[in-house]
């Protein structure tokens, strides 16, 4: 009875510790360190929370830049189920999702010559990547500016200021956040 006991103090401590004091300290800490992260990097537009800079959203409009695909399910950008597709260059499902993915981006925009960059017919490993790569954002700026009416050059310039560079200089490719492209987009036909 004795070892009964100690078994059910030691379980209530440790609930208590791990379970209570260590994530409110961690939660304390983040909230003192880095409070954007901490509570979901949310962007906002018009006082009102449209998304987070690190959460994919799909983008279908022709005046939008396009997002990177997403393997969430069952619905895409799907915050709460991240997951890539587990499908191997070898399959045919992707291979098909891949084809088709290309010829929408051929279909939007037609004149357009050069090879479609692979993050835009690829999804990421979590499905819900916020970014694509520079020339990911570069294909789209001619079909974006067409569909806004602006010059190419604008819309170029608006893909260099948010592109963002590696991480601590090292780490990472230079890319674009596909979200707050957008919303700059939007803002400069206010």
């Amino acid at each position: 009875m004795q070892e009964l006991k100690r078994a059910a103090r030691m379980l209530l401590a440790l609930t208590a510790l791990t379970g209570v004091i260590y994530p409110l300290a961690v939660t304390a800490v983040a909230q003192v360190v880095m409070p954007s992260a901490a509570n979901g990097s949310l962007i906002t537009a018009d006082g009102e929370v449209v998304g987070s800079s690190l959460i994919g959203q799909g983008f279908a409009d022709p005046k939008h830049f396009w997002s990177r695909a997403s393997a969430t399910s069952p619905t895409g950008y799907n915050g709460a189920a991240s997951s890539g597709s587990n499908q191997g260059p070898l399959n045919d499902a992707l291979a098909d999702a891949v084809k088709s993915r290309v010829a929408a981006l051929v279909d939007a925009d037609p004149q357009r010559r050069t090879p479609v960059p692979v993050d835009l017919v690829t999804a990421s490993a979590s499905g819900l990547d916020p970014h694509v790569s520079v020339a990911g954002a570069r294909y789209q700026v001619a079909r974006v500016a067409a569909a806004r009416g602006l010059a190419p050059d604008a819309v170029q310039k608006l893909v260099d200021e948010h592109t963002a560079g590696r991480d601590l200089s090292v780490l990472g490719e230079p890319r674009v956040n596909v979200l707050e492209l957008n919303l700059a987009l939007d803002a400069m036909h206010r």
